[in-house]
């Protein structure tokens, strides 16, 4: 019962507020770090309680005035509009409530790295995944946030088999955790003389970067094999072993950067990609163990699940997780993800309300 939640959040906010008064409390840092978080974080579920309590109060009084009887018609007007009012309060904050009180993804935070691969298509599947690059390069730029090419193997066809790059800014991972998936794309390549439409596809993930502390990787657990560059990338490209390959030996990951000239530069990159799919990888494992894995999938970085149809006959975007369809293919691909981001959010509030309540 909301009632009930309300009341707890009211006594819980109030038991911290007395603490917090407490002089003593600041002969035990952290346990004063402990209750500042634990106070700022039900902050804003104290407000919205607060506000249910005195929204039923006024419903209450407008009730009992209206029982009363002998109320002036006027009156009686007035009343019957102030106990409407106050029930479509009480009705609204129930779920701000319910939503301040769930337990926020603290990954949503963090950086991010996003790794896209040319999946079934060849080169045009090869092409696309440069497009996808450079949609999230354009979303990244339209919410302020900084990218930083980590790894990438360039295609004869002028795209991308693989790219690997991190996001820094605020809710990174937040933000782009909704691209995780497989992106498809329909259209007539242009070495298509037939006019057929053809199918390809792009598989993205998005992990949370994390730092050394969060992933505990053990020196001997790691082979690294360094090697000689190929391809682009200056004079000192074929003539110094500056490419570095990490192998986790018991994961099996194995990570490989070659675009720095600089040997400890490779090995540094070639670390944050780890840590973060090792991260990645322990979160996987623990929402399987707790089986908080959820219908839609949002966010999980399950590679398998088509998320997107990008259809450029009919310049039309899908999203089937949704099921939203926009038709304004260019300007969807020049990073206005906002319409898609925005519905995924909604949809994933009401999946964890759905969850919390069972």
């Amino acid at each position: 019962m909301i009632e009930r939640l309300v009341t707890e959040i009211l006594e819980k906010h109030k038991q911290l507020t007395e603490e917090l008064a407490d002089p003593g409390i600041f002969n035990n840092p952290s346990r004063y770090a402990e209750v500042s978080t634990a106070h700022a974080h039900l902050s804003d579920a104290q407000k919205l309680a607060q506000q249910f309590q005195e929204a039923k109060e006024a419903a209450k009084d407008a009730e009992s005035m209206l029982e009363e009887g002998g109320v002036e018609p006027d009156m009686k007007e007035y009343l019957s509009e102030e106990l409407e009012a106050a029930r479509t309060q009480i009705d609204s904050l129930d779920e701000k409530i319910r939503m301040a009180m769930l337990d926020k993804d603290e990954r949503d935070e963090k950086n991010a790295i996003v790794e896209i691969r040319a999946g079934a298509g060849g080169d045009e599947a090869s092409l696309f995944a440069g497009e996808i690059y450079r949609m999230l390069l354009r979303y990244a730029e339209r919410n302020k946030m900084k990218t930083e090419m980590l790894s990438a193997s360039d295609s004869s066809s002028g795209g991308f088999k693989e790219v690997i790059f991190s996001v820094k800014g605020k809710e990174a991972f937040g933000r782009l955790k909704f691209e995780s998936g497989v992106h498809r794309v329909q259209r007539v390549p242009e070495t298509e003389s037939s006019g057929r439409i053809h199918t390809s596809t792009v598989t993205v993930a998005v992990l949370p970067e994390v730092e050394d502390v969060e992933v505990d990787v053990h020196p001997n657990d790691l082979r690294v094999d360094v090697y000689r560059s190929s391809g682009p990338g200056g004079q000192s490209v074929n003539t110094t072993d500056s490419a570095v390959r990490i192998t986790h030996k018991p994961t099996g990951l194995v990570v490989s950067c070659q675009d720095e000239k600089s040997q400890l530069q490779n090995k540094d990159k070639a670390m944050r990609i780890l840590r973060a799919r090792l991260f990645a990888l322990a979160q996987e494992e623990q929402d399987a163990e707790l089986a908080q894995e959820r219908r839609s999938q949002v966010g999980s970085g399950d590679r398998s699940q088509k998320v997107r149809t990008y259809n450029f006959p009919q310049g039309r975007v899908t999203d089937h997780r949704v099921s939203l369809t926009v038709h304004k293919l260019e300007s969807v691909l020049d990073g206005d993800l906002a319409e898609f981001t925005e519905a995924l959010q909604a949809l994933d509030r009401a999946e964890r309300l759905e969850a919390a309540s069972v």
